[in-house]
């Protein structure tokens, strides 16, 4: 057994440190009784416990398995023992973490204040309750450029047009994946992986191109919301179930012969079912649309009868493939490209990828291009020592050392490989505040509505981008060519479940 270390005589040795050596002295004493026999059962009940230096002359205890009646005891006169304890429960048993923890420090040293922003300020998008966060984040992108070609004070594409679409897509993806899956086990973990969440309001940044480059862009006001698509969790559940009895009924019909092209067809009415759910919630995506505004100095403007790719290549005009996505994934090599199996939305589209680079790389890209008064696309674990209502985000913005008296150790590689963190959110990077050539803080849009920090924007702090940023989009033109020479490689293949694809759920 491995063994606990305390001083002998120490006077600050806690009421568990005295249960553990009477135990020990108890069982020395029969041990000395029992002749030398030592029972199988009595020797499986112990388990192992750090080692614990106090200084001095030390001694040794063993402890059982079970959390025992004495070192609940134990626990709560220690804890009884701190006044500062009383304090701590009494301010957050009645408020959260967030609220009673936070930093005034932190906020007031990081100001929402830039030495380098975009010079249009955007209407600040709501994706309300729904999990569509990519597709905001990548249409308020393309629109900075579109506002200021045709001198606009405001404009928002529709989301609600390319999540229609995604949901057909991901149907069929899925779809897909079971037919190449027909033979895995049904409770192997990829299939039940598959199975999860098979159409998550989530995606990727090479997903959002896959869709614009095959279905195109509309206004908002082309194709607005409706409440599945501000809502999505009812639409979302049904589909959901509709899937997983496809893939048992597409299993079934595998193991009783049929063919490819018979499931295929099978497939077909499937997606039609899929398709009928979606124009019912969402009403028909439109194949022509006029838009009409005005422009700053109230001129008016119309373009009639574009088709939603005739409107991203006239009037958006900008090529989304000609972008590439860094991560910065201290699991793995650097300089190397890394894609997620079964990551994806549209079947033929070009695979997900990433280039892995240092922070240091990420971050020094990210702010080139707000320099030069371009938005960057970023995805990151938003829960994170994050403040809601000050739109901070700083690692020592909540102060849990103060009220818990412990910090946390766990490195950002090790996070991602404990499941301590993975990417939730994606937002825009809209500023950067730099002092004495150093990067202090960043600005960020969020699509959470004005209600949300700081009239829908947020300061970032750099070292929380250190921490809990993995992945941003450049455009091509933005790199030098040796990053630009990793995408000629092979790309590592990252199991489906790893954090780098958890964006997409």
């Amino acid at each position: 057994m491995t063994v606990l270390h305390l001083t002998k005589g120490s006077a600050n040795i806690s009421s568990y440190a005295h249960h553990m050596l009477t135990i020990q002295q108890s069982e020395q004493n029969n041990m000395v009784s029992s002749s030398h026999s030592t029972s199988a059962a009595a020797a499986s009940a112990v388990d192992s416990v750090p080692q614990k230096e106090s200084g001095g002359s030390s001694v040794s205890f063993k402890t059982t398995r079970d959390l025992t009646p004495s070192q609940l005891k134990s626990y709560r006169s220690d804890f009884d023992a701190d006044i500062k304890n009383k304090l701590a429960t009494l301010t957050i048993s009645r408020e959260s973490y967030t609220n009673a923890l936070e930093s005034r420090d932190v906020y007031l040293k990081h100001p929402p204040v830039f030495s380098n922003k975009l010079a249009i300020d955007a209407p600040i998008t709501d994706q309300k309750s729904s999990g569509r966060c990519w597709l905001f984040a990548g249409l308020n992108m393309l629109r900075q450029h579109m506002m200021k070609e045709y001198s606009l004070e405001e404009l928002e594409l529709s989301q609600p047009y390319l999540f229609f679409y995604d949901k057909l897509e991901k149907s069929n993806w899925f779809l897909e994946n079971v037919l190449i899956t027909l033979d895995e086990d049904l409770d192997g973990r990829v299939v039940q992986f598959l199975l999860k969440d098979p159409i998550g309001d989530g995606g990727q940044w090479d997903m959002f191109v896959a869709l614009i480059e095959k279905y195109g862009v509309v206004t908002k006001e082309a194709y607005p919301e409706t409440y599945h698509t501000s809502s999505t969790g009812q639409m979302d559940q049904l589909i959901t179930s509709k899937l997983r009895e496809y893939a048992k009924s597409l299993r079934a019909l595998h193991a009783k012969g049929k063919s490819a092209d018979e499931l295929r067809n099978k497939k077909s009415h499937m997606l039609e079912e899929i398709h009928r759910i979606m124009s019912i919630s969402l009403g028909h995506p439109p194949v022509k649309f006029t838009w009409t505004f005005y422009d700053k100095d109230k001129k008016f403007h119309e373009f009639r009868d574009i088709s939603p790719l005739q409107f991203y290549k006239d009037h958006v005009k900008q090529d989304c493939k000609e972008t590439v996505s860094l991560i910065n994934d201290p699991r793995n090599e650097y300089m190397k490209k890394y894609t997620v199996k079964y990551l994806g939305n549209v079947v033929g589209a070009e695979q997900v990828h990433y280039i892995n680079l240092s922070i240091d790389e990420v971050k020094k890209y990210a702010a080139k291009v707000i320099k030069s008064g371009r938005p960057v696309w970023f995805g990151c674990d938003v829960g994170k020592f994050h403040s809601r209502n000050k739109g901070m985000m700083d690692p020592e913005l909540i102060d849990y050392k103060a009220a818990f008296d412990f910090n946390f150790g766990l490195t950002k590689a090790e996070r991602l490989q404990y499941g301590e963190s993975l990417m939730t959110h994606a937002m825009l990077l809209t500023g950067v505040h730099i002092e004495d050539d150093k990067i202090v803080r960043w600005r960020i849009e969020n699509s959470w509505g004005e209600s949300y920090g700081n009239k829908g924007y947020l300061t970032m702090t750099d070292r929380w981008f250190d921490e809990f940023v993995y992945q941003i989009v450049l455009e091509k033109d933005d790199l030098p060519k040796e990053i630009l020479d990793v995408l000629d490689q092979k790309a590592v293949v990252l199991p489906p479940w790893d954090p780098m694809g958890a964006l997409a759920k």
